[in-house]
């Protein structure tokens, strides 16, 4: 999706409207990042795992709520997330799946629906990506998505509060900001309490244990200019870390980057769409 078809298709999907996004993802012709896409919306991280495990996670996201926003939970083995959204089949509706078997990266996947299970629960987690939009609108230009790249994620040294297996250090988001307008763009994402709120650091990356900020973990590097700021959003690959530590015989998580698009306004305090459950599933 980097090439320059990859591109064309990506702006025209900022144009769009989230029926042709999500239709787009769901038929698989678009598989790359979301970051810019579904304008107005709130965008989720994901993680799915039996629901012998569920309650333990859910204990770590109540216990970790900037990296770990819980915006929404599903039935158990229902892939229907109604919750978030009135047409949203967690088994397709994401451009990227990570899976995980006893801790470890077993690979990614396009979809799930051949490895559903009917214990899975499915856990939607707030994103950065919903508070960027409204950057951009205060003319806060965002490197990555200008260059239609991923943002880059770091591990940091900042310690979650462990529920169980979970445990693991907090995941950040970096965006290079510019140092007349730092406070700015702190106020700004604080008002998405949903997506991480207000930076955990910015400054010298070393502060919270990153040594190289072109040497992302995850996502792609981005530079920062000159009289520009680095600053740090915690991240919801965080859960993706915890997931590792706990060695959950099989656990789901969108790839970094490759965002659930709910039918949640971005700007909510509280999920608010409450549709009817469907009967079956």
């Amino acid at each position: 999706m980097r090439g320059q078809g990859g591109y064309r298709l990506y702006e025209t999907l900022r144009q769009s409207s989230l029926t042709d996004v999500r239709q787009a993802i769901r038929q698989g012709s678009y598989r790359s990042h979301t970051a810019g896409l579904g304008q107005g919306y709130l965008q989720a991280n994901l993680a799915i795992m039996p629901e012998a495990h569920a309650l333990d996670f859910m204990r770590y996201c109540q216990r970790n709520p900037k990296p770990c926003p819980l915006t929404g939970v599903s039935d158990t083995g229902n892939p229907k997330l109604f919750t978030m959204g009135r047409d949203i089949d967690i088994r397709s509706d994401v451009p990227a799946y990570n899976i995980y078997r006893d801790g470890r990266l077993a690979g990614s996947v396009t979809d799930i629906g051949d490895i559903w299970q009917d214990d899975f629960v499915v856990f939607a987690l707030g994103c950065s990506f919903t508070f960027e939009r409204a950057l951009e609108q205060a003319g806060l230009p965002l490197w990555h998505i200008q260059n239609n790249t991923t943002v880059p994620m770091f591990r940091s040294n900042i310690e979650t509060v462990p529920a169980g297996p979970f445990r693991g250090k907090m995941v950040v988001s970096m965006r290079a900001i510019p140092e007349g307008r730092v406070a700015e763009a702190a106020a700004i994402s604080r008002a998405y309490p949903l997506a991480h709120g207000a930076p955990v650091h910015w400054g010298d990356p070393a502060g919270i244990g990153i040594a190289d900020v072109s040497k992302p973990d995850w996502g792609d590097a981005a530079p920062v200019p000159e009289g520009h700021v680095p600053m740090f959003w915690a991240c919801g690959v965080t859960p993706q870390v915890a997931i590792e530590a706990a060695r959950l015989p099989i656990c789901i998580t969108h790839k970094p980057g490759h965002m659930l698009i709910t039918d949640i306004a971005e700007d909510a305090e509280v999920p608010v769409l409450a549709p009817e459950p469907e009967a079956a599933f």
